[in-house]
This record gives structure tokens, sequence and C-alpha cells, in this order.
């Protein structure tokens, strides 16, 4: 079965204009990422991994060459486009949840919604769905604080599904939790992907991670060091050869 490409990145630069210093982040990437794939983005600190993982989510723009998702060109796109085009086809999952702790789970996740023009009634809805597919149907109006890591890391995740995007774009999604509960987001996340049809995205230091994703794309001094498969490396706890 052929797969079918939902990004196509060419030829991608990023240059940082530091005053007397420019600073090349991303030097002529190219590659595309599927629909429906987990895509693990590793790479040490300073390498361009978070710099690509903002491009691809439309969170800035490229110094030159293309994106391309589902067929639309995000060069091409105005701030206003561009905005409007993360709201309905991307979701984010940050390592430090991002929840608004005045409000409770399902005002955390339907708030998105209602600034994208969705009735108070419809988001409501939405919001109580998409947490209990999360396992959280239980702690439907708690505050983050009355939330553990795992929790709030589920309300984040359901918050980003809300809209039903395409893409969910991960970073450091584990980075505050235990290992035991990190392997629970993993496998949440794996699990949507299965259900969902969702193309996740991780910039990740986290090797517990590799072991679910389809492909691992390894990012060294702004340039696509390698990309594997997942069968084709073999991954130990602390150990990847």
């Amino acid at each position: 079965m052929t797969k079918e490409v939902l990004i196509e990145v060419r030829g991608l630069n990023k240059v940082f204009d530091l005053g007397k210093i420019k600073v090349h982040a991303l030097k002529e990437m190219e590659m595309d990422i599927f629909r429906g794939e987990y895509l693990s983005i590793m790479g040490p600190s300073g390498s361009g991994k978070s710099t690509f993982f903002n491009m691809v989510g439309a969170l800035d723009r490229p110094s030159s060459g293309t994106i391309t998702v589902a067929g639309v060109s995000l060069n091409k796109l105005s701030s206003r486009e561009l905005a409007y085009f993360r709201g309905k086809h991307i979701g984010y999952v940050f390592q430090q949840f991002n929840l608004l702790p005045a409000y409770n789970a399902i005002e955390n996740v339907s708030m998105p919604l209602l600034f994208c023009g969705w009735k108070d009634h419809d988001a409501h809805e939405r919001a109580v769905q998409v947490l209990e597919r999360v396992g959280l149907g239980h702690r439907l109006t708690h505050r983050p604080d009355e939330l553990s890591g795992g929790q709030q890391q589920r309300v984040a995740i359901a918050r980003a599904l809300a809209n039903e995007p395409a893409i969910i774009l991960a970073d450091e999604p584990t980075g505050n939790l235990d290992l035991h509960t990190g392997e629970e987001i993993i496998a949440l996340l794996s699990q949507l992907i299965r259900e969902m049809g969702v193309t996740v995205i991780s910039a990740t230091h986290d090797h517990k991670m590799l072991a679910t994703s389809n492909r691992i794309l390894w990012i060294k001094d702004g340039q696509k060091d390698r990309l594997e498969r997942r069968e084709d490396i073999n991954i130990k706890i602390g150990t990847v050869k």
C-alpha cells in the first residue's frame, strides 16, 4: 500500500540574524512525512531540532525552501491565514502542559474551540467527548492543581485533539513525567494514531518514545543526519544502537 504524504519539506533553510552573527539553524532539510505516522525528532541541544519542529508546525517561517501540508504551501499564507491554518489543522502538546490554572479541564479544552467560533454548548460537548477519550471522564471539573502531572498532560492532549487536527506536535511531552506516567502518555499518543489517523510529530530526548515511533529523524548541526525506521534500530533502556 502506498503511504500518503501529508507534509513535504524541500530545501528548508533557517537563518537567525543576531546582529554581526548569522546562525544557520537549518540547512537544506528535505523529507516527506506520512499521514498517520509517529515521527520522533532527535538531536542534541542546538542541533536545529526545535527549529525544524516549529517550521513544520507553522510556528515560524523558513528563510528559504518550502513546506507543504496537505497540498497547502505554508510559504504562501499570510500571517492571518497561517494562524487560521494552525487552529484548524494542528494541535500542540507541550512539556509544561500550558494549562490555564484557574479553569477546570472542560474549560481548558473548550477554550481554543471558542476562539475558533464554536458555540458554548458545542464546545462544552466536544471537550467532554475528548476528555473521556483520553481517560479523564472522572476529572472533568478538576482544575490543574487538582490533577497529577500525567492527568494534566492528558488534558493537554485532549485540548490538542479538540478541533480534530490532522497533525499533533508534541514538544518533549514526557519531559516532566516519571517513567511509568511517561510510558502511559506515549501509549496514548500511539493509540490516537491508530484510532484517529492523526500524524504525531514529537521533538524529544526521551528514548522511550522511539519504541512506538514509525520513524526517527536525527538532526545534527542543522542538517538531517539520518532517517531510520523503528524496526531498523535496536533500542534498549537508556541506549540506542
